[in-house]
């Protein structure tokens, strides 16, 4: 079953998506216009789930956050609940003061982050998600007001939990968080352009240094490769789904270089940018037959 709201003012829109066969997301090929932000509940049993090319095990009644560039496809679609929603009908960005997940659990510097949910947790979305059915039904002047209510409760709920699961370090104040969360948005924003640490921490008003510390206490990564890593996510994602070549490629990354760019994809994956596109190809085509 899906469900949909649409508002045709200001374009913006709900939908969930109730255990569907042909639920997924090729970003680049089909789907480049849909702007949705996407809270997927894998409501029966571990499934393997693809994130632009890339397998996880995706673990029964596990939440997972999915970005709107992400191409995904779940192995068994019909054991799924997902919310997707755009910008126009509720920006967290603007809203970050209610939610407080932009950078954490959405533009995050994590490749993907899994919250398991326990009995209880599974009781209060469910109640949640028959509270959404209702809503979808009631088509009157504050429908848009009540399904804004009702997922704003989801995305904190989901925060919370991500919270729980993947900050058990107390040297990481609010304070620290709310930092390497401005901080992970700004690469998301800038990062075809700004690729140096320098840039991020002027606008931040910390030192580099600062934000290597507060890094080291998250998630033991470095903020020059949170940089790194956004670029060579992109640059996969463009390499596997587009047909631009490594020069164009470079060139939308913020590489005036094609030949620094192709150095740099060799050192931290292993292989040329060609070689890339080529071993990915093979292995889509292969699924494409097998499937």
């Amino acid at each position: 079953m899906k469900l949909h709201y649409i508002d045709p003012v200001s374009t913006g829109e709900l939908h969930l998506n109730l255990y569907e066969s042909d639920f997924d997301r090729l970003f680049f090929k089909r789907d480049h216009k849909d702007k949705f932000l996407t809270i997927a509940w894998n409501d029966g049993p571990a499934q393997i789930v693809t994130i632009d090319g890339i397998q996880y095990t995706l673990p029964s009644q596990t939440i997972l956050p999915l970005m709107v560039n992400q191409t995904f496809t779940f192995e068994h679609p019909e054991q799924v609940i997902a919310w997707q929603y755009n910008r126009n009908f509720y920006c967290i960005v603007d809203h970050d003061k209610e939610v407080s997940c932009v950078g954490f659990l959405f533009y995050g510097s994590a490749e993907i982050m899994l919250i398991a949910l326990d009995e209880k947790q599974q009781r209060k979305l469910n109640l949640l998600l028959q509270v959404f059915i209702e809503e979808f039904d009631d088509k009157d002047t504050i429908q848009r007001d009540m399904l804004q209510m009702l997922l704003k409760r989801l995305i904190i709920i989901v925060t919370r939990l991500a919270k729980k699961q993947y900050l058990n370090n107390e040297s990481l104040t609010e304070d620290k968080l709310d930092i390497l969360r401005k901080f992970n948005l700004l690469v998301e924003n800038n990062y075809r352009k700004q690729h140096t640490v320098q840039f991020y921490a002027d606008r931040l008003n910390k030192s580099p240094k600062t934000l290597a510390n507060y890094f080291a206490i998250y998630n033991d990564k470095s903020p020059l490769t949170v940089i790194r890593d956004r670029l060579l996510l992109e640059a996969k994602r463009l390499l596997m789904y587009t047909d631009k070549s490594a020069k164009e490629i470079a060139y939308d990354l913020g590489y005036e270089d094609a030949a620094y760019f192709s150095n740099f994809f060799k050192k931290q994956i292993g292989i040329a940018p060609s070689d890339f596109r080529n071993a990915k190809s093979n292995l889509l085509s292969k699924k494409d037959k097998s499937g």
